[in-house]
């Protein structure tokens, strides 16, 4: 463990004074546009589902394998790309994310077979992983006074980013089928991202000291080697698997849910727009799932991670009770829907920064990175869903979901927060250093 440069100097952070591309802020711009790109690989998904479905007949759970398989790759796969981009620097990286994704998504449009699907489904993984890994790594040594918001407000190009893309995606799969949105989708958003990479910069080592932290934070970094021998690691990643759960649960079944609730096709008008309900209701559930990451991010660089997990965790879960309760009339499932969407998209914002502050920025890409890998464990779970709610059982879905996103809640508050004080100190104490 080494002390982090962060807190060797005194005055604002001189990245933030920087202008041109090597300006902190131009360079998170650049990285919510990646994010963004992006994004429809895992949220629009759900779209193309029930088409795959009704020409190849391969069963849901079949199909819903390939969204595993792509969360999987995509997660546990970051922190060997954080190493990369500790070596050769963030550029070439998100620069082979495009490529791969847009590969990917082609592979989709001819895949004849669920072996092709899958593998499909792991280009497209490696693809987003080097660009979300990136962005969110990036993000995270640009603002060291600000790792709430920086990485609330790149992960909301990926949780918001599909909400921009959605409508036509849906629309061209309706007029021209779903193989078609995949090669054109794929193509734009792969050479995007591959042109936007040319003018990302790697983070400058800070001249300035963050602000004073307003809650407990490591003067200390870890490598991942020593983050993975520490206990309080292994309760955040198990925590970060328990609530990432029910948000890929809906995530990846939204879809068939409002299908088999007989509503998905429902004509719905909002604003002077009007779409089938389903369509409707991804939009919005995108727009909250964008939103709610700096926002709770900005909130909780202030109240304190565990907090803002207390608070957003049992309302994740009330939510999916309720969407259960309520969600077959129209009104109420896009309500309940979005408010899953409000309370689960904190985690991305939260956990990084929760890693960083916990064991320093010096290595935050690869830690960050390694602790992601929680997103793939939980997406093993996807499949499962299929399964138990198969003859129309929703309902053993969504109490197991909240009961587990309640309890993750109150261990925040209880647990982890004396648990990770305790570590801190500890550490920081061990190299003659004070909080």
């Amino acid at each position: 463990m080494t002390m982090t440069s962060e807190m060797q100097f005194t005055g604002r952070p001189a990245a933030a004074r920087a202008t041109g591309l090597r300006n902190r802020w131009v360079q998170i711009a650049i990285g919510i546009v990646c994010m963004g790109l992006v994004a429809n690989l895992q949220y629009a998904w759900t779209l193309f589902v029930n088409p795959i479905d009704a020409k190849h007949h391969w069963g849901l759970p079949a199909i819903q394998l390939a969204f595993s398989v792509f969360i999987v790759v995509e997660t546990w796969l970051v922190p060997v790309e954080g190493w990369l981009v500790d070596k050769f620097g963030p550029r070439p990286i998100i620069a082979a994310g495009g490529i791969l994704a847009a590969l990917g998504w082609v592979l989709d449009a001819h895949a004849a077979s669920l072996p092709v699907l899958y593998f499909a489904a792991a280009i497209t993984g490696i693809g987003a992983g080097c660009v979300y890994g990136t962005c969110v790594g990036n993000a995270l040594k640009w603002f060291p006074d600000r790792r709430g918001l920086a990485a609330g407000l790149t992960a909301a190009g990926y949780g918001s980013g599909a909400a921009l893309s959605v409508i036509p995606v849906a629309q061209m799969i309706q007029s021209s089928g779903y193989e078609n949105a995949f090669l054109s989708f794929g193509l734009f958003q792969g050479a995007c991202i591959f042109i936007l990479a040319l003018f990302i910069v790697r983070p400058q080592p800070p001249k300035g000291a963050a602000a004073t932290p307003r809650h407990v934070t490591s003067k200390v970094d870890y490598t991942a080697g020593q983050m993975l021998r520490t206990p309080v690691f292994w309760l955040i990643y198990v925590m970060f698997v328990a609530v990432a759960t029910g948000g890929l649960m809906a995530a990846a079944q939204i879809g068939p849910i409002a299908t088999e609730y007989g509503i998905a096709a429902l004509p719905v008008s909002l604003a002077g727009l009007t779409l089938p309900l389903l369509t409707m209701a991804l939009s919005i559930n995108n727009l909250c799932n964008g939103f709610t990451r700096p926002v709770c991010g900005f909130i909780a660089d202030r109240i304190g991670r565990e907090n803002i997990m207390f608070v957003v965790y049992i309302g994740e879960g009330l939510a999916l009770l309720g969407l259960m309760a309520f969600g077959h009339h129209p009104v109420a499932f896009m309500v309940f829907s979005a408010l899953v969407f409000v309370f689960w998209g904190e985690i991305f914002s939260g956990f990084p920064a929760l890693c960083a502050d916990t064991f320093g920025a010096g290595h935050a890409t690869g830690n960050a990175g390694t602790l992601y890998t929680a997103k793939g464990t939980a997406a093993l779970l996807v499949p499962l869903a299929s399964l138990v709610s198969a003859g129309g059982h929703w309902n053993r879905v969504f109490i197991a979901a909240a009961a587990i996103s309640i309890a993750t809640g109150v261990t925040a508050k209880l647990v982890l927060a004396p648990l990770r004080r305790r570590t801190i100190a500890r550490a920081n104490e061990a190299l003659g250093l004070s909080q």
